[in-house]
């Protein structure tokens, strides 16, 4: 089985193991994902509910898909844009309560049932390490992480 290494999501460790086609055009073979919208909420759900700590990419990734530019997602945690972008270049680490409410705003973005306090005890059992690779694969319930072999 061929897997896509799903790189234009800006992140590198992203893996699609079915979900999408080749296609062969005037500028060279293309790739078409089904279902991206969905894509990228399993991808957001991942890295906010299984990941202990993000990385600068991860939270630009999460970020854009809030659709807030570097100084409105800093005003909203209460830090400077210079701070996200620090964080996004990983010139220094984002702090714990930061990091928390990013997650949170996210998963209020995407329309997650959970309560705050209920969200804020998941985040505290995290324990996945910070690096690896994230393979998905569409379902029939729609795009879904899957645990390689070791």
């Amino acid at each position: 089985m061929e897997k896509y290494c799903y790189r234009e999501c800006g992140l590198d460790n992203v893996y699609l193991l079915n979900g999408f086609r080749y296609s062969e055009t005037p500028h060279g073979r293309a790739v078409h994902i089904d279902k991206i919208d969905n894509l990228h909420r399993a991808i957001g759900e991942h890295l906010v509910f299984r990941k202990k700590t993000l990385t600068g990419k991860e939270i630009r990734f999460l970020r854009h898909e809030l659709g807030l530019s570097q100084e409105i997602l800093g005003l909203t945690l209460g830090k400077s844009g210079q701070s996200v972008a620090r964080w996004e270049k990983e010139q220094c680490g984002i702090d714990g309560a930061a990091e928390r409410l990013l997650r949170l705003i996210y998963i209020e973005h995407v329309g997650e049932d959970e309560g705050i306090r209920e969200t804020l005890e998941r985040l505290s059992r995290l324990d996945e390490p910070a690096c690896g690779e994230l393979s998905l694969e569409e379902t029939e319930e729609g795009w879904q992480p899957r645990r390689m072999a070791a």
